[in-house]
């Protein structure tokens, strides 16, 4: 018996991140522009790494609270107060260890082996791997592309639903496809989760990166009563330029407060309490910040659909939400050996969509949550590689 026969076989069937392959592929080449990955080129904001800065040389390195430490708390309560209009006490809020974190223990929380999670395809490939790590089985809907852009249909979503079924993983803006929902479709969702008497988790990590009307995309809080059967996973990632940071929060309700503290326990143990300072920080003071990052990729959104779509090559309509373009190219029938070809030829990292599941085989992931300028230079490098296919 060799070494890995006697691993766990759930271990054993974890798969290899397809966007992790690109990135050690194409890491460290001289003139590459990486797009590959789901973060910005700016650096976490000087003021919120003081805060986490004093608050480590201030000795605060010692355990914490688990379930996050109360001022922290007590800011998610102030943001959503801010951002959505909605009056949730501190015990709602649970900090975590970014928000994979989030999501790993909302999935934890739900299911068992033999249960069944339904989420929109494609997806960001962690979410299928967390749920199926512990046993249970990840179904995937596949949304509908027609013309460049995505769309759900509800009724393919509720034939999906079995006995099995506890829950609907609902990433909006989504990764990769930049589909966003509306107010009626998330009430249709929520009205079909209600009826099955289904959990919903809420990727809502998005929501401020918005380019429609509005400032921000709709939400499940937007239209939940008390006791509807919600999880909202969210991250310091994004909005704040701190994805190293390894921070997120779940919105939940309190009943389950000791379940989630427990979960917490069982897996890191709490967020370090320096870091939970910065992003205390974050919330209170990042609001300038986090405007100023989405007008950027509003910028650099447009510069890279427009090249492209000139080129008569490409099918994709500028996505509502997030930070993606996710591009259908004429040539390509593999997407993994066009993106590690792409890096070889021109020096642009892209992901490859088949690591997003069904319906993204075809595709490929651009990150444009970047230096306007930059995202130009690629966006001329991919135009003149497409032109030669």
């Amino acid at each position: 018996m060799s070494l890995l026969d006697s691993l766990s076989p759930r271990a054993l069937a974890a798969p290899e991140s397809g966007i992790v392959e690109v990135i050690t592929y194409a890491r460290d080449r001289e003139g590459l522009i990486p797009l590959w990955a789901g973060e910005g080129d700016l650096p976490s904001p000087d003021f919120i790494n003081r805060a986490a800065s004093e608050a480590l040389l201030g000795g605060e390195t010692f355990y914490t609270w688990q379930r996050g430490i109360p001022e922290l708390r007590e800011a998610l309560s102030r943001y959503y107060a801010r951002h959505f209009s909605v009056s949730l006490p501190s015990d709602h809020f649970y900090v975590t260890g970014s928000g994979m974190h989030a999501i790993m223990l909302a999935v934890q929380a739900l299911t068992e082996p033999g249960d069944e999670l339904i989420y929109l395809s494609p997806a960001w490939p962690n979410i299928v791997a967390s749920v199926e790590i512990g046993g249970a089985k990840a179904v995937p809907l596949t949304l509908d592309f027609v013309d460049g852009g995505w769309s759900l249909d509800i009724e393919k979503l509720e034939r999906l639903i079995t006995p099995r079924t506890r829950a609907l993983f609902i990433n909006t803006p989504s990764n990769p496809t930049g589909w966003t929902a509306s107010r009626d479709e998330l009430a249709a969702i929520l009205n079909l989760a209600r009826r099955n008497d289904l959990w919903i988790i809420a990727d809502e990590i998005y929501v401020l990166y918005h380019y429609g009307t509005g400032t921000r995309a709709p939400s499940f809080m937007d239209i939940i009563e008390e006791g509807d059967r919600v999880l909202f996973a969210n991250s310091f990632s994004k909005n704040w330029s701190m994805t190293g940071w390894r921070v997120g929060w779940l919105v939940a309700p309190p009943e389950m407060g000791q379940v989630i503290e427990n979960l917490i326990q069982y897996s890191n143990s709490g967020v370090p309490q320096f870091l939970q300072r910065g992003c205390v920080v974050a919330l209170d003071q990042g609001d300038d910040f986090v405007r100023e990052n989405i007008e950027r990729a509003r910028i650099s959104r447009d510069i890279l659909c427009d090249t492209l779509i000139a080129t008569n090559r490409v099918q994709t309509l500028k996505p509502e939400g997030a930070l993606y373009a996710f591009l259908r190219v004429d040539g390509v029938s593999d997407s993994r050996a066009a993106a590690l070809d792409i890096v070889d030829k021109v020096q642009v990292a892209l992901a490859p969509g088949s690591a997003f599941g069904p319906g993204g085989e075809l595709f490929l992931r651009a990150c444009f949550l970047r230096n306007p300028e930059q995202v130009r230079q690629a966006a001329d490098r991919l135009a003149d590689y497409i032109a030669e296919l």
